[in-house]
């Protein structure tokens, strides 16, 4: 019998094969509701990470997430949605899989029992002593991941291990450990389910706590959005309508004088300055708005 509670077989679910299509989305149901509360346990080693993220990031660092199979591709999934929702460069928050790219839509059987692949790949990427990387594996226990932590440990970068096993290996081989004990799956082993929600969830809490702390966001506004479609300028001109008491058609000329920066153009409208000085004065606040223009009352 394995130790690994992610491998464990679930006594909620032992007849799942013979449950109604309600029945057995009402187990799952059931078993996902547990997932927010074993995360709150970790809640101090993540806020932990946070800071240490956002210290790396604002001394220059990247952040880089090391995973395999699920791990990985909620990885990626979540250094994808930095982009356009804190208008970050793609190399500031990167994700390696197992594999490489062909991992993130197919299996590629045996990446992950490789630890001298993660330390390839990162070596590729440029790791450096000011970045940080994050291992995630629902077992803890992942060759590749430990091999990536390994690694960034050897260079002198900070180290956070998620997993959803307690006391996991790759744990040992991070300054942060994160665990999570979120029970034995629905089907047992597959840690894409109550594992991967836990997983996500802290990939969630790590790069939106590090950006808030970078100044990214205004009370709750996502006043660094990366204007790339028409939904997200309509965004940030709701945005500046808002933070302004502008009207729509002076939002987007002031948004068209700002180069689609919602920063920009609040604080030109807020202030008088044009946008040259507009930047200036956000860069001397670290691009912390509040620093620039105060609150602001709706």
């Amino acid at each position: 019998m394995t130790n690994l509670t992610t491998e464990r077989a679930n006594p909620e679910s032992a007849k799942i094969d013979q449950m109604t299509s309600f029945e057995a989305v009402r187990v799952i149901n059931r078993e996902d509701a547990k997932v927010a509360a074993a995360v709150r346990r970790a809640l101090p080693e993540i806020a932990e990470a946070v800071e240490v993220i956002a210290e790396a990031i604002a001394g220059g660092g990247r952040l880089f997430y090391v995973g395999a199979g699920t791990s990985g591709r909620l990885g990626i999934l979540d250094a994808v949605e930095c982009v356009p929702t804190f208008s970050v460069s793609p190399d500031l928050v990167q994700s390696l899989i197992a594999g490489g790219e062909p991992a993130v839509t197919r299996s590629i059987e045996g990446a992950e029992d490789r630890p001298e692949l993660a330390r390839r790949d990162l070596a590729k990427r440029g790791l450096a002593k000011a970045d940080v990387v994050c291992g995630i594996a629902a077992s803890g226990r992942t060759p590749y991941v430990i091999g990536g932590l390994e690694y960034a440990k050897s260079l002198g970068a900070k180290t956070i291990a998620i997993a959803c096993n307690m006391d996991a290996p790759i744990g040992a081989q991070a300054d942060i450990s994160i665990g999570v004990d979120v029970g034995p799956e629905v089907i047992a082993g597959s840690t894409r389910m109550k594992a991967g929600t836990a997983q996500k969830m802290i990939l969630n809490m790590l790069s939106s706590g590090a950006m808030i702390r970078l100044g990214k966001v205004y009370g709750n506004l996502m006043v660094d959005v990366k204007v790339s479609n028409q939904k997200l300028a309509e965004r940030a001109c709701r945005l500046v309508m808002r933070l302004t008491g502008a009207d729509a058609e002076h939002a987007r000329e002031l948004l068209a004088r700002a180069n689609n920066e919602v920063k920009a153009a609040v604080v030109m409208a807020r202030t008088g300055v044009e946008y040259e000085e507009a930047s200036q004065m956000l860069i001397s606040a670290d691009g912390k708005l509040r620093a620039v223009i105060g609150n602001v009352t709706d």
